[in-house]
């Protein structure tokens, strides 16, 4: 009896070896997110296809993953490594702070909270603002006078508000808009990101919440109304990367950085079009975009 649980113990431990072999391949395993609109999906691809060109990591990527917090949640538990992130995003929906309004105060104030709450690191910043506005069709806009927030806050019982469920629930979406401007509206719709564009082209809601860089702006003839009271604190885009992932993988900060202000408001608008209105793969579109920077072959 002693002699066959000898025998069982020995085959248990050569079977527990290839298992740990295969734990350990893990580690050079990089889990790339993304939020479930366009520009966080180019963003993901580009970060990830970056990776992958870049250094010897293997890359899984979990684009369209969903919410903000749906994203966070899964770079805090491990399931991700790293996505793109919003600096106002994470200051006041994330931290729950009080807007900020310069640039350079919001991302040094998320850089340590993220770090010192998350054990998460802010790398180096893509270069555009893709802050939060709101957003009417230009000729319905000019038929009721409105340039400003303001200017809409009179005509906003009659209106119909257009947005994604994340925005009427965020303190800087529609709830904050309420408390600093008074905003009323004849009633919101909570919509999926992907149709509120169209939806206000068509008539279906007077008004949206719309990103300053999305290309179907200008293509609908949308316009974007001045936030007089200068409630939306910058959206300044980066990546964000798990500071155990990080230590593991020192290589990734300098691959990424690489990102770091290559991208502007129109050239992200301009990338962000070439999905919404071209329909064009978004890791097409980031990888092209790549290759034309020189950072892929």
């Amino acid at each position: 009896m002693k002699a066959k649980k000898a025998i069982l113990l020995m085959l248990a431990l050569v079977l527990a070896v290839p298992l740990v072999a295969c734990g350990s391949a893990d580690d050079d395993k990089i889990v790339v997110a993304g939020k479930n609109f366009t520009e966080q999906d180019i963003l993901a691809h580009m970060m990830a296809s970056l990776i992958e060109a870049k250094t010897d990591l293997k890359v899984e990527r979990k684009t369209f993953l969903g919410g903000t917090q749906v994203v966070h949640n899964a770079l805090i538990n491990g399931s991700v490594d790293l996505y793109p992130e919003y600096t106002g995003t994470g200051w006041t929906a994330t931290l729950k702070q009080k807007t900020i309004t310069d640039p350079q105060e919001m991302y040094e104030k998320v850089k340590k909270a993220y770090e010192e709450k998350f054990s998460v690191v802010w790398l180096e910043p893509f270069g555009f603002n893709n802050t939060y506005t709101l957003t009417m069709r230009t000729d319905h806009a000019e038929k009721l006078g409105v340039e400003t927030f303001s200017d809409l806050l009179k005509h906003a019982p009659n209106l119909v508000l257009g947005s994604t469920q994340e925005f009427l629930e965020r303190p800087d979406g529609y709830k904050g808009l309420q408390e600093t401007y008074g905003f009323r509206f004849k009633s919101a719709k909570g919509m999926d990101a992907g149709l509120t564009y169209g939806a206000v082209k068509e008539g279906a809601v007077d008004v949206i919440d719309g990103f300053s860089t999305d290309g179907r702006i200008p293509a609908f003839n949308l316009k974007i109304l001045k936030d007089d009271k200068q409630f939306f604190p910058p959206y300044h885009a980066a990546p964000i990367i798990r500071q155990d992932t990080l230590k593991a993988h020192p290589e990734l900060e300098q691959v990424l950085n690489l990102l770091a202000g290559k991208l502007d408001e129109k050239t992200m608008a301009m990338l962000n079009a070439q999905v919404d209105l071209e329909g064009k793969k978004a890791r097409d579109v980031a990888e092209n975009w790549l290759r034309e920077q020189g950072l892929i072959q």
